[in-house]
């Protein structure tokens, strides 16, 4: 599946979709080939219907101000790009609000994959 994109902007913004049961979310997750794991806000985990206080398995993420802990939980569902995961371990942090995304989809999500970028084209494709 292709998505585009605009090739001048500071994050590519994909559309997914996160599940808890058969009910959809549709967020905004930044793609991060940096990122290990992949991130959903706390705000959205609540939504669903998870409460982030109450996980018990944490994870130790690296951030700009150093190393957090952070809880570790399991969705349904996540649908990105043509992909779909199920029972996906993400981790749930807060994000800064200006930041405009609900997450980060992250190295986790694309393994195995066949990712291709094109900024020439604003086009990205999973294979």
């Amino acid at each position: 599946m292709s998505y585009r994109f605009d090739p001048h902007g500071d994050l590519i913004i994909l559309p997914a979709r996160l599940y808890r049961g058969n009910r959809p979310e549709v967020v905004r997750l930044a793609l991060d080939t940096g990122a290990t794991r992949t991130v959903i806000s706390r705000q959205i985990a609540l939504y669903l219907g998870y409460e982030p206080a109450a996980l018990r398995e944490q994870a130790r993420i690296i951030t700009g101000s150093g190393v957090v802990s952070v809880p570790l939980l399991n969705v349904d569902r996540v649908e990105a790009l043509g992909k779909a995961a199920t029972n996906m371990r993400v981790l749930c942090h807060t994000l800064p609000s200006r930041a405009a995304i609900d997450g980060v989809l992250g190295l986790d999500f694309l393994r195995g994959e066949r990712l291709v970028i094109d900024f020439r084209a604003g086009q990205l494709a999973l294979e």
